[in-house]
């Protein structure tokens, strides 16, 4: 009979926990906290999208009413003076000139630094602790453009198209973002490739460029930016006005219609928006790859 009793279960036992009443006061100072967090957050939003706006708004105006009131709402929202800047600057020249150089450039420089940074993220070349370390040192030294001015002029490449994208095949932070996110990735993927006999060419180009995507986004968004927005080398090397890319061009449109603000306005909002929907297209990339790449080491 006590055998019975004893393989009886046990009624459950609920033990209540006695939970503190919240301090009134420490609820105040955390609404205090988080509401003086979101003001900072604000301000720095408006000192950033302000001008954005002002830019937006003055580009829908007429030069009238710019002139009657710059920075406020426009009066009707009109596409003219896109429409005008587009044909008056020669946009369509300007904005194929720049998809080219942007486009060819950046798909040159993103596959020959997959193909580079492998080896050195994996140490299959020697000293590739040392390439490395030289590549980080150049991001902190001048652009050598007096030897790399010699150097496209006595190529015959100076005022051309292939001299210009030849100037944009190199840069460090690219390359160090790819060999710090390569380092994620399994060395035991290169060694099963080998067994199965899988070629350096064909592992990089099926196997590891689709596991880096994120790394390959962010280096083309800030390959590309860089690209688009540069004008002190289109100044400099090139001087045939049919090969200026948007922002040379818009300096030129600048020059001849500079009083004429609302379309100078149209002008620089149709120079930002092709990377502007780059980097709408790339975005949720860009994050992984830039964390990915600055932890991995």
């Amino acid at each position: 009979m006590s055998v019975l009793i004893d393989n009886q279960p046990e009624p459950d036992i609920v033990i209540e926990r006695m939970v503190p009443p919240r301090d009134p006061r420490a609820r105040r100072k955390r609404a205090l906290r988080k509401g003086i967090s979101y003001g900072i957050l604000f301000l720095f939003a408006a000192f950033y999208v302000g001008p954005l706006l002002v830019l937006i708004f003055a580009s829908f105006k007429s030069l009238p009413e710019f002139f009657r009131n710059p920075t406020g709402l426009p009066e009707s929202f009109s596409l003219g003076n896109f429409t005008e800047a587009w044909q008056l600057a020669n946009f369509p020249g300007y904005l194929m000139n720049s998809l080219i150089y942007t486009g060819v450039a950046t798909t040159l420089f993103v596959i020959m630094s997959v193909f580079v940074a492998f080896p050195i993220a994996r140490g299959y070349v020697r000293g590739a602790g040392a390439l490395l370390t030289l590549y980080v040192v150049a991001l902190f030294l001048p652009p050598a453009l007096i030897p790399q001015f010699q150097l496209i002029l006595n190529l015959g490449l100076y005022n051309t198209r292939q001299g210009y994208i030849l100037l944009f095949l190199i840069n460090p932070i690219g390359l160090i973002i790819l060999v710090n996110y390569i380092k994620s990735i399994p060395r035991e993927l290169d060694e099963s490739a080998a067994i199965d006999g899988c070629g350096y060419v064909r592992f990089v180009w099926s196997i590891l460029i689709p596991l880096i995507k994120p790394a390959i986004a962010t280096v083309t968004v800030i390959h590309a930016i860089g690209i688009w927005n540069e004008l002190i080398l289109a100044t400099v090397y090139l001087t045939n006005d049919e090969l200026y890319p948007i922002t040379r061009g818009l300096i030129v449109f600048e020059g001849v219609y500079g009083s004429d603000w609302p379309k100078l306005a149209a002008a620089v909002l149709m120079l930002m928006m092709p990377m502007l929907v780059l980097f709408m297209f790339l975005q949720r990339f860009i994050i992984s790859g830039l964390t990915s790449g600055a932890v991995k080491g």
